[in-house]
């Protein structure tokens, strides 16, 4: 079991740790495996009442390792990205997640599913599937713009505008602000806080929140669709090829 994400459960609450702090915590095959597990069994534990997200070093996830999503594609409803996705939506417990950093791509969009999201002051949030020449994923290019209206959600996906904490806040992406060496303190305090509630209300008040989930999956496969035809595409290859070589990319 890779040791880039460390998973723990104490006082009813499993907390996911990306643990990879020399990569900015950019994630692996391996790593969307070891955490849907862990989300899968908590999901039919009642001893675990609220799972919480965080991360180590400076940066919550740069998002996917373009080495390894190169040469290991996500390809088909049991990899380890297509299950944690899953695992995002059919989650029953609520979900915290704690960003000290910069958040990219799903690091961004896993936080759409997240009941309460705390940032950092120096936290920003970045979705640039466009400048890869991907589609958004996680159901994000549902939830984002239902959450923040058409048009900032189109300067996020289409632009990759990067998002500040303050800019999260306001748009109600995020649920609060902290200075960075209070995030992990309040991240927990809430945590601890849900893991003491009545669990079959809290299940309920999140499932009436979250609304029509079959909405929510719908549009999850047809951008997993999508997604999947764009790794076989000629411009992906030309993007990720400028990522690795640090230049602007040429379509033509």
């Amino acid at each position: 079991m890779t040791t880039d994400i460390l998973t723990n459960v104490q006082d009813r609450i499993l907390t996911i740790t990306f643990n990879r702090p020399d990569k900015k915590n950019a994630i692996t095959a391996a790593m969307y495996g070891v955490m849907a597990d862990a989300m899968e069994d908590a999901n039919k534990n009642d001893d675990i009442r609220a799972i919480l997200f965080n991360a180590n070093g400076d940066a919550f996830t740069a998002g996917n390792d373009l080495i390894d999503f190169r040469d290991n594609p996500p390809r088909g409803p049991e990899t380890g990205v297509a299950r944690f996705l899953r695992e995002l939506i059919l989650a029953r417990k609520p979900l915290v997640a704690a960003v000290n950093g910069i958040a990219v791509g799903v690091g961004f969009t896993m936080l759409l599913h997240c009941d309460l999201v705390y940032m950092s002051e120096t936290a920003a949030l970045q979705a640039p599937f466009v400048d890869l020449a991907l589609v958004p994923e996680a159901a994000s290019s549902l939830l984002l713009p239902a959450r923040i209206g058409q048009a900032k959600a189109a300067e996020i996906f289409m632009l990759g505008k990067r998002v500040s904490a303050a800019e999260a806040d306001a748009m109600g992406i995020a649920s609060r602000v902290f200075p960075a060496d209070q995030l992990a303190a309040g991240a927990a305090k809430a945590a601890m806080a849900l893991s003491k509630k009545a669990p079959e209300s809290l299940r309920q008040t999140k499932q009436l929140m979250r609304g029509d989930l079959d909405v929510i999956s719908a549009r999850m496969l047809k951008e997993s669709e999508l997604f999947g035809a764009r790794l076989l595409s000629p411009e992906l290859g030309e993007a990720v090829m400028a990522f690795l070589q640090k230049r602007e990319p040429d379509f033509g």
